[in-house]
């Protein structure tokens, strides 16, 4: 008889243990966000998002992780400038809050290579041929190479486009 009073005490108490630690986790675990909640996108690319309700303002907590424009229709565009995580909010035109979201900018998906000479750094994006490729923390010099090949790429091709006379 004594044997199994202390079982069920036992058992008793490991329940009571569990409880009391379930109690007291449950606050934490409904403070914690979802994943899902989280928009992910890369680095200098888009996504496109519905909006619930009619947006009128919307505000992005760093502006140089992400950017968010408003387009018809309520849908967004955003798009990843820098490595980081960052938040936007959406208000009807009374000021109430509709949407709190937090967007994670992740770095390229595509096939990157990245080349050390000395500190100085260098991407390529190796697609099936490798190309130069500007991503930030690359040196300056570099970056500031390619950059000027595209502008002055895209100059030529803006001319030679428009129509004649």
């Amino acid at each position: 008889m004594a044997f199994s009073s202390l079982r069920m005490r036992a058992c008793a108490l490991s329940g009571l243990r569990s409880l009391a630690i379930g109690i007291l986790l449950w606050p934490a675990a409904g403070l914690a966000a979802p994943v899902d909640d989280a928009i992910a996108v890369n680095v200098d690319q888009a996504k496109l998002f519905k909006l619930p309700g009619h947006v009128a303002t919307i505000v992005v907590g760093n502006p140089m992780i992400a950017d968010v424009t408003l387009q018809s229709g309520g849908v967004i565009v955003v798009t990843g400038k820098g490595y980081g995580a960052t938040n936007f909010i959406a208000m009807d035109r009374a000021g109430e809050v509709l949407v709190d979201r937090v967007i994670e900018v992740e770095g390229p998906s595509d096939q990157l290579i990245t080349v050390y000479r000395g500190v100085d750094r260098e991407s390529y994006s190796c697609m099936p041929i490798c190309q130069r490729r500007v991503t930030l923390g690359d040196s300056d010099g570099y970056f500031k190479s390619v950059i000027d090949q595209a502008g002055t790429l895209s100059a030529t091709a803006t001319t030679n486009a428009k129509p004649p006379n």
